[in-house]
């Protein structure tokens, strides 16, 4: 898996581009991702002043999978 980079300042992501899943509900305590060129941007949706990182396609898909067959 690839290792996850900081945001770039050219990866600067638009507050309305920022998506969170529909299980969270109204809480805090969850991530929110958002596209980027080449991957997701992911961040942590209590504190968004904080940077996320950027995850290539593959790494997204690999971590995906990985959670979804109980290996995480």
């Amino acid at each position: 898996m690839n290792n996850p980079r900081p945001l770039a300042a050219a990866f600067c992501v638009p507050d309305d581009a920022w998506r969170k899943s529909s299980y969270s509900g109204s809480g805090t305590n969850c991530v929110e991702v958002a596209a980027v060129p080449g991957g997701l941007a992911v961040r942590d949706s209590k504190n968004s002043a904080i940077p996320g990182f950027q995850a290539g396609r593959s790494a997204w898909v690999a971590f995906i999978q990985a959670i979804n067959t109980s290996r995480m």
